[in-house]
C-alpha cells in the first residue's frame, strides 16, 4: 500500500525519517538544529502535533498527526524536501564538515537511482507510517524511541540524550497524548 494511503487520517502516526545509505548526518549539530527548527516551525504553522520524538545518527522517529485537517503525507513531503535543501547547502557551505566530498558523492549516487530527484537524494524514499489507533501503541511508541538512543548504547539513561523528548532539556518541546 502506498505510503500517501497509510498517513492520512487524523490519527497519531509512528513515522521514521531515515538518510539514505543510513549515512550518519545527524552527528553534526547543525543537521540536527535544521531538523528540530523545521519540525517547531510545522508545530506552530503546519498544525503538527508531536507526541515523542529522537534524532538518533541516521534517522528520526516521531510520533505525531496533524490537527489541521490537512493530510500527514503532506507534512512528510515537504519536511523531507524543505531539511533535505537545508542539508545539502549545510554540506557545501560549511567548511568544518570534512566528509563534503564524500556526502554529495553519496546523495548524487542515490538520487541516480530515483526518478523523482534531480541531483541529490538525502532521505530514503518511506517515513513507514504506522497509524497508532490507541493510546496504548502512543506509548509504546513513545517508549521505543525514548529507549533508542540507549540500546544503541549512545547513553546510559534516556534522558541523557539531548535529542530526545526524553530529555527534560530537549530543544523541541512535545504535548503529552
Amino acid at each position: 500500500m502506498s505510503e500517501l494511503r497509510k498517513a492520512h487520517s487524523d490519527l497519531a502516526h509512528f513515522l521514521t525519517f531515515s538518510i539514505v545509505g543510513w549515512i550518519d548526518l545527524f552527528t553534526r549539530k547543525e543537521c540536527c538544529d535544521i531538523t528540530i527548527e523545521s519540525l517547531k516551525y510545522c508545530q506552530i504553522n503546519k498544525g503538527l502535533e508531536i507526541y515523542g520524538y529522537v534524532i538518533m545518527p541516521s534517522h528520526v522517529h516521531l510520533v505525531c498527526r496533524r490537527t489541521d485537517e490537512k493530510r500527514l503525507s503532506d507534512f512528510i513531503r515537504d519536511f523531507k524536501s524543505f531539511t533535505a535543501k537545508q542539508f545539502i547547502q549545510f554540506v557545501e557551505t560549511d567548511n568544518r564538515e570534512s566528509r563534503k566530498d564524500w556526502l554529495l558523492h553519496m546523495f548524487r549516487f542515490h538520487a541516480k537511482y530515483n526518478p523523482k530527484n534531480d541531483e541529490f537524494q538525502v532521505w530514503q524514499n518511506t517515513s513507514y507510517p504506522v497509524e497508532l489507533y490507541n493510546n496504548t501503541l502512543i506509548d509504546q511508541k513513545i517508549n521505543y524511541i525514548h529507549q533508542n538512543p540507549v540500546r544503541a548504547g549512545i547513553v546510559t539513561e534516556e534522558s541523557y540524550y539531548h535529542y530526545s523528548s526524553a530529555n527534560p532539556f530537549s530543544p523541541l518541546k512535545v504535548v503529552a497524548p
